[in-house]
């Protein structure tokens, strides 16, 4: 991409050289209070997002596909998940328009509030036994919501707090909002496994209609934070990019392809596990729903430290040295995650949750916020981020029922299968995709602040 120059609208009226403006070195002044805003809420969208996995995986079969086998009702509560990710792209675009058009804060604040308006009315719904083929139709409905929240939820979240990060620390600070994944999916199982201790739909209820409480604290904390000062940089130099989403898949659609293709490895096997893996030890009685819950709660405690050594790992060696090395450990992980299941050993299923998300899924995660973002110009930063992010999650989110459909006709090899091409997808995309850390070790040079030459009567 041909670099640009900042315009100063007062030094071009005076026939002046441009004069670009470069970000602080040690980042804006409110860095760590952005930075832990966007985690709280990428916290919240992640609690409201698995809530609905983990309820899929445990109670919608029953509650409202009855009449069907185990197997189909597994099925066809799998597939209103993937219907969310499938709307995720639009999520995305919308955000990527507004983002790059309008600024990241309002996008914040809007996914968030799209997101936990959804989320609780599910709590709501009524059951197939109450209200008939109405139920399920209301539940895919709330779940197109879901996903258009959350498509605008992650680049508005990453995007804020990379651009206000220290220039030596950007994979850092960007991988705090990825640790609020890890803490949505503590805070999402911590509440299935008490309000699993009702012996009702309760049981499935409570969660969402918790998240109403979680979406205030959201909220509020969102509301405070202060825009991008690289958007407001663009803005001075009336460089903002008139149809951002265009402009990108004009110029850099082959970029939006490669980050898709790295989302997939990490996006992919979270799902295998977090949804797929939990419905499947209690379906074939490997070890109890509280035995899994436990391992889910575990990694994700273990994982939100993790998430943010990785981030800090790959400002000291690089972006694509450390996605490759969690590449690697998923493809070579799909078989052994599910041979420790089949020991039915506490133990060893929980070590399985373990090493499929803190070790291998949480290396991808705790990279992609710092890389994805800098392999787009600022002007187009948050459509592209999104589009790619977003679009893999239109794949990604029917891996539950891909896993679960190939588990009818292979048995758990074909999963394990699975599992293993998400890494390997994974790996040959970062072997294509250029190296960005460069730019944030000791000693490498400082990116300088996009901008474009100014043109003759522009």
């Amino acid at each position: 991409m041909t670099p640009e120059i900042a315009r100063i609208p007062e030094a071009a009226a005076s026939g002046a050289a441009p004069v670009p403006e470069e970000p602080p070195e040690n980042g804006s002044p409110e860095k760590l209070r952005v930075a832990l805003g966007s985690s709280v809420g990428t916290a919240v969208e992640n609690y409201d997002f698995l809530a609905y996995g983990t309820a899929a995986a445990l109670f919608f079969g029953d509650a409202f596909f009855p009449g069907s086998s185990p197997f189909m009702a597994t099925l066809a509560s799998f597939a209103t998940l993937g219907v969310g990710f499938a709307m995720r792209p639009l999520g995305g675009i919308l955000a990527g328009h507004l983002g790059d058009r309008i600024g990241r804060k309002p996008v914040l604040v809007g996914a968030l509030l799209l997101m936990g308006v959804a989320t609780t009315a599910i709590g709501f719904l009524p059951t197939y036994h109450q209200a008939g083929v109405l139920a399920p139709i209301l539940l895919v409905l709330l779940r197109l919501l879901q996903g258009i929240g959350f498509g605008a939820e992650w680049g508005g979240a990453i995007l804020m707090t990379y651009e206000h990060a220290p220039l030596r620390r950007k994979g850092l600070y960007s991988a705090i909002p990825q640790a609020g994944v890890p803490v949505g999916l503590l805070l999402a199982n911590l509440a299935f496994l008490v309000a699993g201790r009702f012996d009702s739909e309760l049981a499935w209820r409570i969660p969402f209609v918790l998240s109403a409480l979680l979406i205030g604290a959201g909220l509020i904390i969102r509301m405070k934070v202060s825009e991008s000062p690289e958007f407001e940089r663009l803005q001075r130099a009336d460089t903002v990019a008139r149809n951002p989403v265009w402009e990108v898949l004009r110029r850099d659609w082959r970029t939006v392809l490669r980050v898709i293709g790295l989302r997939l490895a990490e996006t992919g096997g979270f799902y295998v596990i977090v949804t797929y893996l939990l419905s499947y030890i209690g379906d074939h009685g490997y070890a109890s729903h509280g035995t899994a819950l436990a391992g889910l709660i575990t990694a994700a405690l273990i994982g939100t430290g993790t998430t943010l050594l990785y981030g800090r790992l790959s400002d000291s060696v690089g972006r694509r040295p450390v996605y490759l090395a969690g590449s690697l450990l998923t493809l070579a992980f799909g078989f052994p995650l599910f041979l420790l299941v089949h020991t039915g050993s506490a133990v060893a299923v929980v070590a399985a949750f373990v090493l499929g998300l803190a070790l291998c899924h949480d290396m991808l995660a705790g990279t992609q916020g710092a890389w994805f973002s800098e392999l787009f110009d600022t002007r187009v930063r948050t459509s592209g981020a999104s589009l790619g992010y977003q679009l893999s999650a239109a794949v990604s989110g029917f891996v539950p029922f891909l896993a679960t459909a190939l588990a009818g006709a292979l048995g758990w090899a074909g999963v394990a299968v699975l599992f293993c091409a998400c890494g390997l997808t994974g790996l040959v995309t970062a072997l294509v995709t250029r190296e960005t850390g460069h730019r944030s070790r000791p000693g490498g040079p400082l990116p300088a602040a996009p901008a474009r030459p100014a043109a003759n009567g522009d």
